[in-house]
């Protein structure tokens, strides 16, 4: 059965998806993690990628927000969090719910 979900990270942070049994696939900048979304967008529903990679990659993303799929998930992986993957979600959830969940915290 063909997996809907796939991950866009650095070597090592994709390895722990794969064990899920998430088709992984690597890139070591943004321009490579750019040109393989690009790929993966015809294939899959759910694109999980590096935060470190969306967050240079932020205008470009924002065409993928006009259609249903593919659904794009910054998330932390191998290099640390920048905070861009927790800033999204919280956008996400302030546009589905309408109101703040964190209260306009800053910190947790």
């Amino acid at each position: 059965m063909a997996s809907n979900v796939a991950i866009i990270g650095d070597g090592e942070a994709v390895l722990a998806f794969r064990a899920a049994g998430v088709d992984t696939y690597t890139a070591s900048d943004a321009a490579s993690c750019k040109e393989t979304l690009r790929k993966c967008a015809k294939k899959y529903k759910v694109i999980l990628v590096s935060d470190v990679f969306c967050k240079e990659l932020d205008e470009w993303l924002k065409r993928f927000l006009q259609d249903a799929y593919p659904v794009i998930v910054p998330v932390p992986t191998g290099e640390g969090s920048n905070g861009y993957a927790e800033e999204k979600m919280k956008e996400q959830m302030e546009r589905a719910l309408g109101v703040d969940i964190l209260f306009g915290r800053e910190d947790r």
